[in-house]
Order: structure tokens, then sequence, then C-alpha cells
């Protein structure tokens, strides 16, 4: 088992909780558990009602819609980060390609504690802010790559 100490050096380096205080990462470390799935075990699957968020800690796991998978999530991923803010089913399903250790931080856990701290709620609108401007700004590169060149 892990200590809240470890957790909340782990979250500290996922980009998603990179800007919260100290002591609210230390809450939030607080709140994550230690989950651990066998090989082919299935996570979440698509259409089920998100309730947390996964940060892989070690393993690897496949992210899938049908037979199409998506991506491969590794050490320091996250998935499943949309359900600690709405409860809007998932949109792919994931299961353990090995031995796969999550923490888990559940989505009652989160609202509770953003309900407390308006400075983990900054945190994180600052990462999906950032997150927002990258991508509008590589949809605008597409969109000027893919543009028709007039020719006059």
């Amino acid at each position: 088992m892990m200590s809240t100490v470890e957790k909340a050096l782990i979250l500290k380096e996922i980009e998603l909780f990179s800007r919260i205080p100290g002591d609210d990462l230390a809450r939030l470390a607080f709140l994550a558990e230690e989950v651990i799935f066998e090989p082919g075990e299935i996570v979440f699957e698509e259409g089920e009602l998100g309730d947390a968020l996964y940060l892989v800690l070690s393993g690897r796991a496949k992210i899938y819609r049908g037979k199409t998978v998506l991506a491969e999530v590794k050490e320091k991923d996250v998935y499943g980060e949309m359900a600690l803010l709405d409860s809007e089913p998932r949109s792919a399903s994931v299961s353990a390609i090995d031995e796969l250790k999550c923490l888990r931080i559940a989505r009652a856990d989160f609202n509770d504690l953003l309900s407390e701290r308006n400075s983990v709620a900054r945190g994180i609108i600052q990462v999906l802010v950032k997150r927002l401007r990258v991508t509008s700004d590589e949809l605008e590169e597409a969109r000027q790559y893919t543009a028709p060149h007039s020719t006059g």
C-alpha cells in the first residue's frame, strides 16, 4: 500500500493535478484508492456512467470501442478524467493488457473536495483551459493546411 505522501507526489506529476496546491493535493491523494486489475479484466465499459478517474501506476491497458483500439495507456497516464467533471456515459471501454495497478479517484469524493476547496477547481480549470487552447491552435493549423489555395 502506498502512503498518502507517495500518492501526492505521483499526482503532482500529472498535468491535470499539477496546479493544485500542496495541501489540497494531499487531501486528493488521501481519497485516491489503489486498485489492481488482472490481464484481460475490464476496468469499465462504453456506455456505463462515469464515476471515477484512473491513474496508471504500473502495467498497461487498452482503450477501445467495439473491436477498434483507440489508445494504450501506461505508467503515469490518466484515463476516465471526464468522469470527474460529469456523469455522462463512458465514451469507450478499458481493459487491462497485463497486470494493471492504478489509483482510482471517485467522482463523489472529488466533488466533495471541490465544494470545500475552490483552489482545486481553479487548478483543474487552468489545466483544461490550457488543453483547450492547444487543441484550438492545432485545429486552426489543420484548417489552414487543408484550406484550398487560391490561384488568383
